[in-house]
């Protein structure tokens, strides 16, 4: 397997000091990056100390400065190298499952399963594989989708709800966390299809459970399913995590193709005045088609336009269990 050569470290003050005086007395050649402490450079790593507590380390030779430098002077810890040692069940066969889109108004929910084990962990080691929030360009996002799936080999699953869909699906769930699980359970359920001995799932923590084992079906309720905060750190999630915002920025090209518009993602107030645009152009119903209606935005955008949920038909007036309740206690 190939080194790795980009590595980020976020540093308290006392390491930043260390690291400085290091970096100050060793043989290392200065140079200018903006917003850094110090940034230094030799013929095989660079390292650049931001002012914000982070430090970068780049370069063919900079798992090397990581490993007899960086940890044990500065980390005081132990890492690189040893992940498998530290980790043993991250490099064993099990999938990830995450999302994109849950908190995009426009465009669908994708959930996606991703199964990972010896044969295709170096590969996605070598590609950088991380959580799709941490990639900040969508060219890139798109591109690592792409080639993630041919590493794979077909052993992933997406599950797309469009928006059409998701709001029928939320009229009769009443609560995100609900749609989620029965999301969660169909993508395992298409994993374990392809690979009927998986014998592990994890996924970050968003809900309850016993909410996706009961929106199991038979063969689902064989595996192990595990749910932790930032899961997208385990290989398999961050892989899962990306094919899950593939599909979902795809989709949102194609739904702007078809409106002639850009979709915007997000809820910012840019995506509400667009929203308003569409309303203006094809009426209040277009939003179930292209939106996720039970989003505060909805009603932002229907009363800018002169509009009400009542607009929306009875799918697309759909609350969260908790507004409709009060409308109730209301009238």
């Amino acid at each position: 397997m190939a080194k790795k050569t980009s590595f980020t470290f976020k540093l308290t003050e006392a390491q930043q000091e260390t690291l400085l005086d290091i970096l100050s007395a060793g043989n290392y050649r200065p140079t200018k990056v903006p917003h850094t402490v110090i940034a230094v450079k030799t013929p095989g790593y660079g390292v650049n100390l931001y002012k914000s507590g982070k430090c970068l380390v780049q370069g063919k030779e900079a798992e090397d400065f990581v490993m007899f430098i960086l940890e044990p002077m500065v980390l005081e810890s132990v890492g690189v190298g040893y992940e498998e040692m530290l980790n043993p069940e991250a490099y064993q066969p099990h999938m990830g499952i995450d999302e994109s889109g849950k908190g995009d108004f426009f465009g669908p929910l994708v959930i996606a399963g991703a199964y990972i084990d010896d044969t295709v962990i170096p590969a996605l080691q070598d590609m950088g594989v991380k959580d799709s929030k941490q990639i900040s360009s969508d060219k890139k996002a798109l591109q690592l989708g792409r080639d993630l799936r041919k590493v794979l080999q077909g052993k992933f699953s997406l599950v797309r709800i469009g928006p059409a869909a998701y709001n029928r699906l939320y009229a009769k769930m009443r609560n995100v966390n609900t749609l989620l699980a029965w999301g969660h359970a169909r993508a395992i359920e298409n994993v374990m299809e392809l690979v009927p001995g998986c014998p592990r799932a994890l996924s970050d923590q968003f809900g309850r459970k016993d909410q996706v084992e009961k929106a199991l079906m038979k063969k689902g309720r064989k595996i192990k399913l595990e749910q932790r905060p930032r899961a997208e750190e385990d290989l398999a999630v961050a892989a899962a995590s990306i094919i899950a915002r593939e599909a979902f920025l795809l989709s949102l090209k194609r739904l702007g193709d078809q409106y002639k518009v850009e979709m915007k993602k997000g809820a910012s107030a840019a995506v509400s005045e667009m929203a308003g645009e569409l309303v203006r152009t094809h009426g209040p119903m277009v939003l179930t088609e292209i939106a996720k209606c039970h989003f505060r935005t909805t009603d932002k955008v229907l009363a800018s336009q002169g509009h009400s949920r009542k607009d929306l038909g009875d799918v697309g007036a759909s609350q969260s269990k908790a507004a409709y309740q009060k409308k109730q206690t209301k009238t």
